[in-house]
């Protein structure tokens, strides 16, 4: 049964922040735009943001804490790449978002040059590495367990049913631009042998993929620090 979902005119947007962390996020945001801000996060003890509710949740187990069609805005920031399974995590975003609400999601960019150079040298991409065993700073870097390549991204939100899926970065990373400089013969024509093969041998490419498997080739991936992707349930 679907839950009846409406907005209030007049009223602050509903804003929910899925791994608050310190709650600076919430702070830039009220200082900008006119929301009601929630939160949750595992580490509830580091929220240092006066006067906005947030409640405890692991989201490797927990659906979130909130109705159906609650919010107007979700976001979360730096924390798809810290959970098992963020597909579920976009599911449940679904869920509590009202009918075109708006989704943002940032996470490390694993297809900027410097990266990939750094995947075909140790196997390794950007930010992510050899990890702490049994480690339960999720929060901190040695927590980062899950490299989401944009596609893949893209491809669990269109899954989860979101739509007006957008790719932007936060700044443009110098030491990628280099080896762009470099490395573009070789980017660029593996490219074309890449997709030559999907879309003539194994025919991977369809209408709906096509627009976010190109993405991997462009100027946001290639230079990009950190990806922003928002959508629309």
């Amino acid at each position: 049964m679907k839950a009846k979902c409406r907005t209030i005119g007049g009223q602050k947007l509903k804003h929910l922040d899925i791994g608050a962390g310190g709650g600076e996020l919430i702070q830039l945001m009220r200082a900008e735009l006119p929301v009601e801000s929630f939160a949750c996060d595992f580490h509830v003890e580091r929220f240092a943001v006066d006067g906005i509710s947030i409640k405890k949740i692991n989201l490797d187990s927990d659906p979130l804490p909130y109705p159906e069609c609650e919010f107007d805005l979700v976001t979360s920031s730096e924390v798809v790449e810290h959970v098992e399974n963020y597909r579920t995590l976009l599911r449940e975003a679904h869920r509590v978002l009202k009918p075109g609400g708006l989704l943002v999601i940032t996470t490390p960019n694993v297809l900027n040059a410097n990266s990939r150079l750094r995947y075909l040298i140790s196997g390794f991409a950007n930010l992510f590495g050899p990890l702490p065993v049994k480690n339960d700073k999720r929060y901190s870097t040695g927590g980062h367990i899950t490299p989401i390549p944009y596609f893949y991204l893209a491809h669990a939100l269109l899954d989860a049913d979101f739509n007006s899926i957008s790719l932007t970065i936060d700044k443009v990373q110098k030491t990628s631009v280099f080896w762009l400089i470099l490395l573009s013969p070789l980017i660029f024509l593996g490219w074309l042998r890449f997709w030559n093969r999907e879309e003539k041998k194994y025919r991977t490419l369809t209408a709906e993929n096509r627009v976010h498997v190109s993405r991997h080739l462009s100027w946001p991936a290639l230079v990009g620090r950190t990806i922003v992707v928002s959508c629309r349930r």
